[in-house]
């Protein structure tokens, strides 16, 4: 069973479905509260099911999927899981939950659209830390953005446009960053080699120049830096955090914030040691 397919696919499957039902004049929002509810719940319930078939002995990539997405460029749907993304995907299963049942009665408007988002924003967060390719993580990397920002922006409290705002400026212009110095690392494969890729794994043993590393170690920890957020690029989140609902501040404390360490573990650092150094 592809439970790691599964535990992005089901929040934002069912996030389709509830689209399809109509709740223009709020007669089903209960509806819709239980339905997110029970999703996330389900959802929940496949990150324990990889949890509990985590090998923790071995130190490799385990349950990994892979398929070829746009071959012309080296680009796969290629994921997997360690010990470092394992904990990091029961985590987020576990507190969407809990972010939908915080805003049970202080959401109270447009509430379909709402558990659309934070279902949407918890496939987004999955496909990040399951993700080994590099073009599919800078893909879910900004998906997620798009959620949080709507969360804010109409869920948020007086000045929750100016938040909403800041920090989709400032998260954007990391992701710039980081898109060129991704392009950049499979352009340099396919010099070295005569084939593009985006395989993490791959660009692992490519040989790069110091002077070259520290250009492209700078881009993601910049994108890192902002995300986690590192001074001086932490303004965006005493704004962010104020002016959330509820479940966007659960959400944005508990995992979107421990995205910029992971991509400093998980990409910044193995790929560009001397520089990280």
């Amino acid at each position: 069973m592809p439970l790691l397919t599964l535990s992005w696919a089901l929040p934002l499957a069912g996030a389709l479905l509830l689209l399809l039902v109509p709740n223009k004049d709020g007669s089903r929002n209960g509806l819709m509260r239980w339905a997110a509810l029970a999703i996330s719940l389900v959802c929940f319930g496949v990150t324990l099911a990889i949890w509990a078939a985590f090998d923790a002995t071995s130190g490799d990539y385990q349950m990994v999927e892979r398929l070829r997405w746009i071959p012309a460029f080296g680009i796969d749907y290629y994921i997997g899981v360690d010990g470092i993304s394992l904990l990091l995907i029961v985590l987020t299963g576990f507190l969407t939950p809990i972010a939908l049942l915080s805003s049970w009665e202080s959401v109270e408007k447009k509430i379909k659209e709402f558990s659309v988002f934070v279902l949407v924003l918890e496939a987004a967060m999955i496909g990040v830390f399951v993700s080994l390719d590099l073009f599919l993580f800078y893909v879910f990397w900004d998906a997620m953005l798009i959620p949080m920002y709507f969360l804010i922006g109409i869920w948020g409290y007086d000045q929750r446009i100016y938040a909403a705002v800041k920090f989709m400026l400032y998260t954007m212009a990391g992701s710039v960053l980081m898109l060129i110095a991704i392009l950049t690392l499979a352009w340099m494969h396919s010099e070295a080699t005569g084939a593009y890729t985006f395989d993490l794994v791959k660009l692992y043993a490519l040989e790069i120049a110091p002077e070259t590393q520290r250009w492209l170690f700078l881009a993601f920890a910049l994108a890192f830096a902002i995300k986690v957020p590192l001074f001086p690029f932490h303004t965006w989140l005493p704004d962010a955090h104020v002016q959330a609902p509820t479940a966007g501040s659960v959400i944005l404390a508990g995992v979107l914030l421990k995205m910029g360490t992971y991509g400093l573990v998980r990409v910044a650092f193995p790929l560009f040691p001397v520089a990280a150094v």
